[in-house]
This record gives C-alpha cells, structure tokens and sequence, in this order.
C-alpha cells in the first residue's frame, strides 16, 4: 500500500487512467455539441471528485457499519484492481462502458461514473483513508492532482489521439496496466498476510 503523499498521488493517477479513457471518453461525447464540451467536462470531473471525496470520508464508516474489516477490504480492492489491471492490458477482454450509440449528453454515467470515479477509485480511497502516516487532507490533495490532470487531458483529448495516435496511447494503457497489476498483486499479498497474521492471535 502507498505509504506518502506521492504514491497516494500516483495510484490514483494510474486507477483514473486518464490517457486510456480518452477513447471512450470521445465516444461518450461524440453527440454532444462543441459549445457544451467544456462544460461537461468540468461538470463531470467535479461529480467525480466530490464522489471520491465522499467515499474518503464516509467509506470506512460505511464498511464498519456493514462489519466489513480492513484485511477483506484490502482483498476484495486487490481483486478489482487486478480486473481492471487485466482490461487495460487486454483491451478486449471487458465490458463497454460506453454505449456509443446513445445519443444523450452524458450526465454523472458514464463518465463521472464510473469512467473517472469507478469502483477500483472508490475502493482505493477508502484503503488509503485507513493507511498510516496519511492525513485525510494530503488524500483530498492527491484526488484533486488525479482529477485535475483528468480534466486536462480529456480537454486536450481530441488533439491528443490525432498527435499520439490510438496505438501510442493503447501502448501506454496497457503500461500502466502492467504497473497497476504489480500494485494490485501487492494489495493482495498485504490483505492476506494482515487476515493470516488475525488468524494467529
């Protein structure tokens, strides 16, 4: 698990994916009017981050009121980062988040959610919220960063697939995917050592 600000700041960078969404982040807004672009843009990010910042504050109560300990959370985190892990280094291998076909401008689905702000986001902010040596303030920093980059590439999206080209940036997707899977790996390992470590006492 991330144990500073910039790890924090990192993960949540990789989760978001930013690079890897602009595909389907074009497809969503493909029949939205350009004069509304910016504004769903900015409409969208900030759904997703107060989302994060809701479950940083409120997850860990949520999970405590339904008994859920921090060893399964840890686990069940790890086994969607690995999926998520796995569809960006095998594209194919996944649902659509996106219908391309739907006409309507996108309101909170599918971009905010769960395109920026999707479950393996959620999770992380809730195991990171418990992480020591990490305030609650430095973590809202850390979304802020990963948002805000979000929002600079999806409005740089257009130019950058014409620049980069769909092969570079699939090629950087599935990168972060392969780091995103040594992550999830370690997420993994650590829920179960700590649920082992429990079962000993």
């Amino acid at each position: 698990m991330p144990q500073n600000f910039l790890s924090a700041t990192i993960l949540l960078i990789l989760i978001t994916d930013p690079l890897g969404n602009i595909p389907l982040f074009i497809a969503s807004l493909a029949h939205v009017d350009a004069s509304r672009r910016r504004k769903v843009i900015l409409r969208e990010c900030a759904i997703a981050f107060f989302t994060l910042v809701i479950f940083l504050f409120f997850g860990s109560g949520l999970l405590s009121a339904i008994k859920l300990s921090d060893e399964s959370l840890r686990i069940a985190g790890g086994v969607i980062l690995f999926l998520i892990a796995i569809n960006m280094v095998f594209p194919d291998s996944g649902g659509k988040l996106v219908d391309e076909e739907n006409g309507s401008e996108p309101f909170i689905v599918p971009v905010a959610i769960p395109l920026i702000a999707g479950p393996s986001a959620m999770t992380t902010v809730m195991l990171l919220s418990s992480t020591p040596g990490l305030g609650k303030l430095e973590l809202v920093g850390s979304i802020l960063i990963a948002i805000t980059i979000t929002t600079i590439v999806f409005f740089a999206s257009s130019k950058l697939e014409v620049w980069l080209g769909k092969r570079f940036l699939s090629a950087i997707e599935k990168l972060m995917g392969l780091v995103l899977t040594a992550i999830a790996v370690d997420m993994l390992l650590g829920g179960i050592s700590n649920y082992i470590a429990t079962l000993r006492v």
